[in-house]
């Protein structure tokens, strides 16, 4: 019995790991816009919002304030839960280079490869990026506007961490 309170008593509560948000988003312009739009409303029934862009790449023919993407952001249950149907496009298997502190990403090339979603005529064959931000407890600190602090770098979620975590949540195998 003491040996247990003491060993819960060594695990820092503030010191767990959540995850944070998952981040859906596709990049187009013009017409495809209106696909990718379709394709993000159609997989998370949510409304995503347009991002525009702020900088002059004359390369690209892209100017500030010309929409480039859609983006939808999940939290709560209905993260973990996409999540696992993201997941399992790509077989539940991620590179251990897609992994960096506080956050992974990965990309689906058609979206027809997410398990039971159908191709729909009007999108086509589209792509998406997804990514995923894990936080500790006491982030909020450097996020609030008034009285904003700083975090310190052990605050940040090594890709260690990150590997066991998604190992016992989501059964993810690392190559």
């Amino acid at each position: 019995m003491i040996s247990q309170t003491k060993q819960i008593a060594k695990e820092n509560p503030m010191r767990t790991i959540r995850l944070d948000r998952v981040v859906l988003s596709c990049g187009a312009t013009g017409n495809d816009l209106e696909k990718a739009h379709k394709l993000l409303q159609l997989l998370t029934n949510r409304k995503p919002k347009r991002v525009t862009s702020t900088k002059r790449i004359p390369n690209f023919n892209v100017r500030p304030g010309l929409e480039v993407g859609v983006c939808v952001t999940l939290r709560g249950e209905e993260a973990s839960n996409s999540l696992k149907k993201l997941l399992g496009a790509i077989s539940n298997i991620l590179n251990r280079k897609q992994i960096s502190p506080n956050h992974f990403s990965f990309g689906i090339h058609e979206y027809i490869e997410i398990p039971g979603i159908e191709y729909q005529r009007d999108i086509g064959i589209r792509g998406l990026n997804i990514t995923v931000v894990f936080a500790r407890a006491g982030t909020r600190v450097k996020r609030k506007k008034i009285k904003a602090g700083k975090i310190p770098e052990k605050q940040n979620i090594p890709q260690e961490e990150i590997i066991s975590f998604m190992e016992e949540n989501f059964s993810t195998k690392f190559k």
